[in-house]
């Protein structure tokens, strides 16, 4: 027979009551007797009915976290922090992957809407804003991340993604490059728009004619990355910014395999940094999106939501925008060009 928290109760010599409070953590039970509590539940080997104790509370204790992919070195960190966060407010978390795929998304959130999440977050497609407000509207909290959705009444935390473009391109002008090559997502996604304006008024600000032959826009996607730098090679940039981070796991590896001298034949410069662009030959300079503090930030407000829990389907059409600055850390992977 399944062990009971009656069960518990009896073999910790307390009432039912004290055993329920006592394993949800309550302020109110001494360390004396949560301790009694919790050592004859581990000896019992009781497990909570997690699905009783969500009808009676109205909360399932769970929060879904809802990525595009696993390549993506923000994300690893955006779930890292929301884990241990989570964990800490007692919060299970459930992963779903959605490999950008639109579809595969709402049926993710209508999911985890049926199990009763407490609240979501999500870097999604940013294409599913109806589905994402009608949760709002049942009263379970959402917060965009990285990606936000038009038209969506979830509050978005953003990186400062036109601001870091800019300075990485305006680093590379400084150092007297003109031919500087990008490599972005799509436009579809508020970060490839933003990356994009950046790179590009930069350019505009010292009077350096955009060209569009030096462009190459795509899915955040690896194998984009590594066919974009051999097209963009027969052009002959002297500096590269790959604004597209998960084309940097395509890019990279193609330039070695190319023997591209970097930065004696090309200056480079990532988005969103990972250590092994610090330990590559030459550590590269990087735009810092700051992600750990996105996901930091995207916790506060979605636990603020969940605190706060209430239907309300009058939501404004667009919820809050958050910035988080982003850094250009440099490294040894930018020099002048080479006088020809």
């Amino acid at each position: 027979m399944a062990i009971t928290l009656k069960d518990v109760a009896g073999a910790a010599g307390v009432s039912r009551s004290t055993a329920s409070r006592a394993l949800s953590g309550s302020a109110l039970i001494s360390p004396e007797t949560r301790a009694a509590v919790e050592e004859a539940a581990a000896r019992l080997g009781y497990r909570p009915n997690r699905v009783a104790s969500a009808l009676r509370s109205r909360q399932s204790r769970l929060i879904g976290l809802i990525l595009n992919n696993l390549i993506n070195a923000s994300f690893h960190t955006i779930a890292e922090v929301v884990q241990h966060r989570a964990a800490a407010e007692n919060y299970q978390v459930m992963l779903c992957i959605t490999d950008a795929d639109p579809k595969r998304e709402e049926s993710f959130l209508r999911t985890l809407a049926g199990y009763g999440v407490d609240g979501l977050v999500m870097i999604g497609s940013g294409k599913n804003a109806a589905v994402i407000n009608a949760l709002l509207g049942e009263g379970i909290g959402v917060v965009n991340v990285i990606r936000a959705a038009a038209e969506c009444a979830a509050p978005s935390v953003l990186a400062a993604d036109r601001e870091g473009a800019h300075a990485a391109t305006e680093h590379l002008i400084d150092l007297g490059h003109r031919r500087i090559a990008f490599i972005g997502g799509e436009l579809t996604a508020n970060s490839g728009r933003e990356r994009f304006t950046g790179y590009e008024q930069a350019l505009r600000e010292h009077g350096i004619p955009f060209d569009e032959a030096l462009v190459e826009r795509g899915p955040f996607d690896p194998a984009f990355g590594a066919a974009a730098v051999t097209r963009l090679l027969s052009r002959r940039p002297t500096a590269l910014f790959i604004a597209n981070h998960e084309a940097v796991f395509g890019a990279l590896p193609t330039l070695a395999t190319a023997g591209v001298a970097v930065p004696g034949e090309l200056s480079l410069i990532c988005y969103e940094d990972i250590p092994w662009l610090h330990w590559w030959q030459p550590p590269v300079t990087v735009v810092d999106n700051g992600a750990r503090e996105l996901g930091e930030l995207a916790v506060d407000l979605l636990l603020q939501q969940i605190e706060n829990r209430a239907p309300n389907p009058a939501r404004s059409a667009r919820g809050r925008t958050y910035r988080v600055g982003a850094q250009l850390v440099t490294r040894a992977s930018c020099a002048p060009p080479r006088a020809d």
